[in-house]
């Protein structure tokens, strides 16, 4: 939430804006249940998966959030890419914070390694006494990188779309590549609803930049017709 402040501050943008981020925490907390119930539907009774003290899915959270965030921008009137784009950093950085939790918890953990630093969850979800790759970290220490990264091409004057695109395209590549050691259900060979999300945050990054390449050139072309 503070760097959300600092970066709207940034930006220009009022600080009411901060509404759009306490309704995304509260929509993001039930998308993330209901997306990790709907991938786990049918393997344990119904309020059993609910009430699993894990079993949240991230991009079930970033959809819920996104959606009751976008509610909140179009009451107060907000720009969406300007807003979303200055969320951005805050967003990476509080999922690679997440992940840690994940990784404290014992979810979200990956296939069996012999890695030396390959860690056992005996009391995880579900436990496991066998080492495994802790695909938590792999994820998180990235996330805080891409976060720093956010943060300096914003300060650089990299244009919103830009900021928004590269960070969906990171994050989607990120995923999509842990989720090959990760244990999680794969209901296309080996791909699993994570992989398919992952796909589709991706391409929204890539038309994000495209679009933005399209509005620098004809921003040059404009300037040269001057």
């Amino acid at each position: 939430m503070w760097l959300f402040k600092r970066e709207l501050h940034h930006a220009g943008l009022p600080p009411k804006a901060l509404d759009a981020a306490y309704a995304g925490i509260f929509g993001g907390l039930i998308g993330a249940k209901l997306w990790w119930v709907a991938e786990h539907s049918g393997q344990e009774p119904l309020v059993d998966l609910l009430l699993s003290r894990g079993g949240m899915s991230w991009f079930g959270g970033f959809a819920g959030g996104l959606l009751s965030g976008l509610f909140v921008f179009r009451i107060q009137k907000l720009p969406i890419i300007t807003t979303l784009a200055a969320a951005a950093p805050a967003l990476a950085i509080g999922h690679g914070i997440g992940r840690i939790g994940c990784f404290l918890v014992g979810d979200d953990y990956g296939s069996p390694s012999t890695l030396p630093w390959a860690v056992a969850f005996p009391e995880g979800l579900p436990p496991i006494d066998i080492p495994v790759h802790p695909t938590q970290i792999y994820e998180a220490v990235p996330l805080f990188l891409i976060g720093f990264l956010l943060i300096r091409w914003r300060s650089q004057g990299v244009s919103d779309r830009t900021v928004l695109g590269r960070y969906l395209v990171l994050v989607g590549a990120l995923r999509f590549a842990i989720e090959f050691v990760r244990i999680n259900v794969r209901i296309v060979g080996p791909f699993t609803v994570a992989h398919i999300a992952s796909v589709a945050a991706a391409l929204a990054g890539l038309a994000l930049l495209a679009s933005a390449d399209g509005a620098s050139r004809r921003l040059g072309l404009n300037e040269r017709q001057r």
